[in-house]
């Protein structure tokens, strides 16, 4: 669990995190996102952080932005090596277990992006949101909702909302946009003002 950041900096936005699945889904627009996503991120100079395969739409977010001179850091569970396949041509660090895989993918990223994908990811970013409810992190959160992919989930956290177990001003940990050229626009509202990167890169 990340410390209290309350009283904490913002970091200059350097390193993104991509959470997403391990297969490509029922729809090709999935992987054509990702792909976009990748060179989106190299474009602007941001490193990617990610769970380290070579598999799905993991491995098509990192060797998009690896094919594109950007920078990437794989994190890699020991267990999961053989089926999620390590992407060799990009700096990977292998970690004993999942909960030292999502601890550093959160220290080494300054933003998060979640793009399609299963109970996985649906556990990251539940985790990742949960802390950012109990004020121990304050970096940008965008969904990439593509074909209204994430609409059952942002409907399940309207229904804990209206069932009063949630704060009503919590989906305002979080920006939903529907298209790669809104990612980095998005994270630079939510960091402020004096966000370091620059969104004219973004296409």
């Amino acid at each position: 669990m990340p410390a209290d950041s309350s009283d904490t900096a913002l970091p200059v936005i350097k390193s993104v995190c991509v959470y997403c699945g391990s297969a490509f889904g029922a729809s090709e627009i999935y992987r054509q996102t990702a792909h976009d996503l990748g060179q989106v991120l190299a474009g602007a100079g941001l490193r990617l952080v990610y769970g380290g395969g070579n598999v799905g739409l993991m491995g098509e977010t990192a060797r998009a932005v690896h094919q594109a001179g950007g920078k990437v850091l794989g994190i890699m569970p020991q267990f999961l090596r053989g089926r999620e396949i390590l992407y060799d041509d990009v700096e990977t660090r292998v970690v004993a277990n999942m909960h030292e895989r999502k601890m550093m993918m959160f220290e080494e990223a300054d933003a998060f992006v979640v793009l399609p994908g299963g109970v996985g990811t649906l556990e990251e970013i539940v985790e990742l949101l949960s802390w950012r409810r109990l004020d121990l992190h304050k970096k940008p959160v965008v969904f990439l909702n593509i074909d209204d992919f994430w609409r059952p989930f942002f409907a399940l956290i309207e229904h804990t909302q209206k069932e009063g177990f949630t704060p009503d001003n919590f989906t305002e940990t979080w920006i939903s946009v529907d298209s790669v050229s809104d990612v980095l626009p998005a994270i630079a509202r939510m960091r402020g003002q004096d966000m370091d990167i620059d969104t004219r890169t973004v296409v």
